[in-house]
């Protein structure tokens, strides 16, 4: 069994940039993971942006705690705790924090399975 924690050791090794908004830990990757690309923890400023980008994987982004403006293709929708935004292969997306509360999700990382080479 493995049980992380933000505070683990391992996890706080493991913090970068998101997409020049956020900051993350991958709580697991494909260093312990075998079909999730990553689960992740993150966090989002009171106006800070998780700028616009594609991702060669499909994502869940899960909002645990604040709000912000999800932006999906071309449709935005505000979102909040208890949220899960699924974010197609290929599609650009961004979120912003566009309130003056800090916005914490996680995120979940996986090939579509008509990507999977088997």
């Amino acid at each position: 069994m493995i049980v992380r924690n933000t505070q683990s050791e391992i996890v706080n090794q493991r913090w970068y940039r998101a997409h020049d908004g956020g900051t993350a830990t991958m709580l697991f990757d494909s260093e312990e993971l075998e079909g999730i690309l990553f689960f992740a923890h993150a966090e989002l400023k009171p106006g800070k942006v998780i700028e616009e980008h594609v991702d060669p994987y499909e994502e869940i982004y899960y909002i645990v705690k604040g709000s912000g403006l999800m932006k999906v293709g071309d449709e935005e929708q505000q979102v909040s705790a208890g949220d899960a935004t699924w974010l197609p292969y290929g599609i650009p997306h961004r979120l912003e924090n566009n309130t003056d509360r800090d916005c914490i999700f996680v995120v979940a990382a996986g090939f579509p399975r008509n990507q999977i080479l088997l």
